[in-house]
C-alpha cells in the first residue's frame, strides 16, 4: 500500500495520476498546505524539505520496512520503477531520454510557472511587481514553446510512448488560460495537451482531493496570523536541542 501525503496542488497531482494510470493501490493522507500541516514533525521525517508531496510504501519491493520517498520527480522514479512501467528501464536510451524530461519539468517548468503564479497574486501594497511579472509571463511563454517544440518532433515528451515525464509536465499546464497562454500558438502541445486530457486516469488522478474545502469564513483572525508566520518569509529552521 502507497501512503500518499497530498494537497490537490499540480506537484501533488503527479503523482495521483500516476498511481491512478498504474492502478496501485493508495491512501491519502491530506496535508493541508496552506494550514501549515507541512511543518509537522512527522511529516518532516519523510519529507524533510517541508513540502509534499511525500509518499510512504508499506510493502517495498523486495521487502523490509516502509520506505519514504519526498520530491514528486523521486516519487514518479520510485513508483514507476516498481511497477515496471512508464519508464523503460532496459533500453538506456529510451531511459534518460524520459529521465531528462522529468527532471526539466521539476527544475525548470514546476518553479517558473510557480514564480508566475505567486507574483500573479502578489498585492500592490508590496511594492512594484511589474518586472517580477514580466520575467515570469515571458519564461512560462518560453517553456511552452520548449514543449511544443519537442512535441513537434516526438509525440510525447519522452520519445514515442507516453511516460512519466508527460505525468510530470501535464497537470502544470492545466492552467493554461491562467497562465495567459492561446492553445493555438502552440498546436503540438495543444494535440498532446487534449490527448492526455482524455485518458481515463488523468481525469481520476486530477480529482482526487483531500477532504473538504476549508470555508474561510471559519478560519479565525488569531489562525490567520498563526498561519501568515509559520508561511511566509520562511528562514532556516534552527537544529533541534
Amino acid at each position: 500500500m502507497i501512503e500518499l501525503h497530498y494537497w490537490p496542488t499540480p506537484n501533488g497531482k503527479k503523482v495521483s495520476i500516476l498511481l491512478e494510470e498504474l492502478g496501485m493501490p493508495y491512501r491519502v493522507v491530506p496535508v493541508n498546505i496552506g494550514r501549515g500541516d507541512q511543518f509537522a514533525d512527522g511529516f518532516l521525517s519523510i519529507s524533510p524539505n517541508n513540502r509534499m508531496p511525500a509518499i510512504v510504501d508499506t510493502e517495498p519491493k523486495g521487502g523490509g520496512a516502509p520506505i519514504s520517498v519526498f520530491e514528486s520527480g523521486a516519487i514518479l522514479f520510485y513508483l514507476a520503477e516498481k511497477a515496471g512501467r512508464l519508464w523503460p528501464q532496459q533500453d538506456l536510451r529510451a531511459k534518460y531520454e524520459v529521465m531528462q524530461w522529468v527532471i526539466w519539468q521539476m527544475a525548470n517548468q514546476g518553479p517558473k510557472f510557480g514564480e508566475r503564479g505567486h507574483f500573479s497574486r502578489v498585492p500592490e501594497s508590496a511594492g512594484d511587481q511589474s518586472y517580477a511579472k514580466r520575467r515570469f509571463n515571458d519564461e512560462v511563454h518560453r517553456l511552452y514553446g520548449v514543449l511544443n517544440h519537442r512535441l513537434h518532433a516526438q509525440p510525447y515528451l519522452g520519445g514515442a510512448d507516453y511516460s512519466i515525464a508527460d505525468i510530470a509536465a501535464y497537470p502544470w499546464t492545466v492552467n493554461w488560460q491562467q497562465q495567459g497562454i492561446d492553445l493555438d500558438e502552440f498546436r503540438h502541445f495543444k494535440h498532446w495537451f487534449e490527448e492526455l486530457s482524455a485518458r481515463p486516469a488523468v481525469q481520476r488522478g486530477l480529482a482526487v482531493s483531500a477532504g473538504p474545502a476549508e470555508d474561510p469564513a471559519s478560519v479565525t483572525p488569531e489562525e490567520q496570523e498563526r498561519r501568515r508566520k509559520i508561511l511566509y518569509n520562511q528562514r532556516a529552521r534552527p537544529l533541534p536541542g
